[in-house]
């Protein structure tokens, strides 16, 4: 979203409250035009000012109201008299009107005379235009989820229906046909309004069923007759470029995919299955901006713990945790904050996710030789200050990593572990020496995934003591010392609305567990009688919280459920 007003205008205004010196400012607009960032990001960011004061200056300077969406009621009569292509397109959201007839309008941009004429020639009535956040719009665009929903079902039951009587010769016609055509951009394009991160197309015995993962969560949505399976996944290798003729070994493609002003990479993976081929579709927005360490769900004694070791000029930082724990959003997140004009910063990577202006990204190609291990060597020849190596796994790779991390060179990568300290005992067993993980290793950022309490539906609710005394078992199992814990009595949780399609929850963030290397854990990661729990009991001395501990503070901010923290720490 563009800035509604001149960057003049908010440079004046910041350095008018003492908030920043005129050229701290020029900076940080440089390095927002470096990495293609807004400045309001990068003012949130770098804690120059809270996001709803910048928000109540830009209202200020446009003399319109916010919009506050989370707040002031949304009649959703009003919201679906605008088509969602339309308010999409135009980032404006009607959501009341006023006994003189006059419609309120959220908007990313109140100074936009070109809608604003529109909206009035399109109603025949006045608008009143309220400055919209990010929030505010999503808020109202999820209202069209539910009509959406239905219109998408209806529409592909109808291609299907069509696709069933059309005549063709070969799979590659048949993936040519418009209602397959329109059954593939169908799924896509509600996908995407739905907020999945991924789509599944699994083929049954006699159906094929397609399930949308949301915020973690897998829902099925609909099942297809299998007679259209086929047309279906030739149609989805076509687009990424895959071989139509090949179904028995495993393929990956991609290619990108564009909804009204929305641009959304889509990663494909075809594999082989007892009855056909399944696919799996990670959608990845193209213009999604690196999240800062609040954002990601870092509380800030953790997110100063985490800036103090990127200051470091070698050394090794990891971010631990299994398969979609957002591992690799924390590195990027990382890297964008490492991304200055006097660094270079090279990454090999399997896939590439998101494209970084200014970082040299390898994508990894078995085929081509181009490995972790090899993209590492050749790394070191390219005069590197940074490098990020997207996982670890295997011995060659974590030796030349340590070598690499010792001889004057940040390197950040992911590992597989439950939690922080057993990074330690992983790189035992892949061959390095423990002399030397102690020697090389800053700090170890161990996460989870969990769901963000729907803020338009929460309520809170009096824990009992059945789970008053589940909380304490699982702080005791952590060897967590309770004796002066205070159970929480408040717990809150999302009664389920449009906003958050009913579920209670709207989007995710981490738990961590950061585990600073200081002078007492390397001796301890170095001793040849190295101990695992020894590790974990100092760690917590030396002010690690465990990521159970995390999850409760987050409970009792009301940010996620005490049922979501039990889930992701059980697993």
């Amino acid at each position: 979203m563009r800035l509604p007003i001149p960057v003049s205008q908010l440079k004046k205004k910041l350095i008018q409250g003492n908030l920043i010196t005129p050229e701290r400012f020029d900076a940080l607009v440089e390095e927002g035009d470096r990495k293609n960032q807004n400045i309001i990001d990068i003012l949130v960011s770098q804690k120059i000012a809270e996001a709803y004061y910048l928000n109540n200056l830009l209202a200020t300077s446009l003399g319109v109201e916010l919009a506050d969406l989370s707040i002031r009621p949304i009649d959703e009569k009003m919201v679906r008299m605008l088509a969602e292509d339309i308010a999409r397109q135009r980032q404006v959201i009607l959501f009341n009107r006023d006994e003189n007839g006059v419609f309120y309008a959220a908007m990313g941009d109140p100074s936009d005379l070109e809608t604003i004429t529109f909206l009035t020639q399109h109603l025949k009535a006045k608008i009143k235009p309220f400055l919209a956040t990010n929030e505010d719009l999503n808020r109202g665009f999820a209202i069209y989820g539910e009509e959406s929903a239905q219109n998408f079902k209806k529409i592909i039951e109808e291609q299907i229906q069509a696709s069933l009587v059309s005549q063709t010769k070969t799979i590659e016609e048949a993936a040519a046909l418009l209602p397959i055509v329109a059954i593939v951009e169908g799924l896509l394009s509600f996908a995407i309004s739905s907020r999945a991160s991924d789509i599944h197309l699994e083929i049954l015995e006699d159906v094929t069923m397609i399930r949308y993962r949301v915020d973690g969560i897998l829902y099925e949505i609909m099942r297809i007759p299998k007679a259209i399976h086929p047309a279906v996944i030739a149609r989805l290798k076509l687009l990424s470029a895959l071989k139509i003729d090949e179904h028995y070994k495993p393929q990956d493609g991609r290619f990108r995919y564009k909804i009204v002003n929305q641009i959304v990479d889509v990663r494909v993976s075809v594999m082989p299955t007892f009855y056909g081929e399944k696919v799996e579709m990670r959608l990845l927005e193209a213009t999604q901006k690196p999240l800062s360490l609040e954002e990601l769900g870092m509380m800030p004694p953790v997110a100063q713990m985490v800036m103090r070791n990127l200051q470091n000029a070698y050394g090794m930082i990891l971010s631990c945790g299994p398969t979609g724990s957002g591992k690799t959003t924390t590195l990027y997140s990382l890297m964008n904050i490492l991304n200055r004009p006097e660094v270079n910063i090279v990454t090999t990577e399997d896939p590439i996710e998101y494209n970084m202006r200014y970082v040299n990204q390898t994508q990894i190609n078995v085929q081509a030789g181009v490995t972790f291990a090899s993209s590492l060597r050749a790394f070191l020849r390219q005069d590197p200050n940074i490098i990020m190596v997207g996982e670890i796994r295997d011995a060659e790779t974590a030796n030349i990593a340590v070598q690499a991390a010792l001889t004057g060179h940040l390197l950040l990568s992911s590992l597989h572990t439950n939690d922080a300290p057993t990074a330690m005992p992983r790189f035992f067993d892949l061959g390095v020496p423990p002399f030397l993980v102690s020697s090389v290793m800053n700090l170890v950022v161990a996460q989870r995934l969990v769901r963000k309490i729907c803020q338009t539906c929460v309520y809170s609710y009096s824990a009992g003591p059945e789970l008053q005394k589940v909380i304490l078992e699982q702080l005791t199992e952590l060897h967590v010392e309770v004796s002066h814990f205070k159970s929480p009595k408040v717990l809150y949780r999302g009664k389920g609305c449009t906003s958050c399609g009913g579920t209670g929850y709207r989007g995710r963030f981490g738990l961590f567990e950061v585990l600073e290397i200081t002078d007492k854990i390397k001796k301890l990661i170095a001793d040849p009688a190295f101990s695992l729990d020894a590790l974990r009991v100092e760690s917590m001395k030396s002010g690690m919280k465990t990521m159970f501990e995390d999850g409760l503070e987050k409970v009792g901010l009301a940010l996620t459920t005490i049922e979501e923290v039990l889930r992701v720490i059980k697993e």
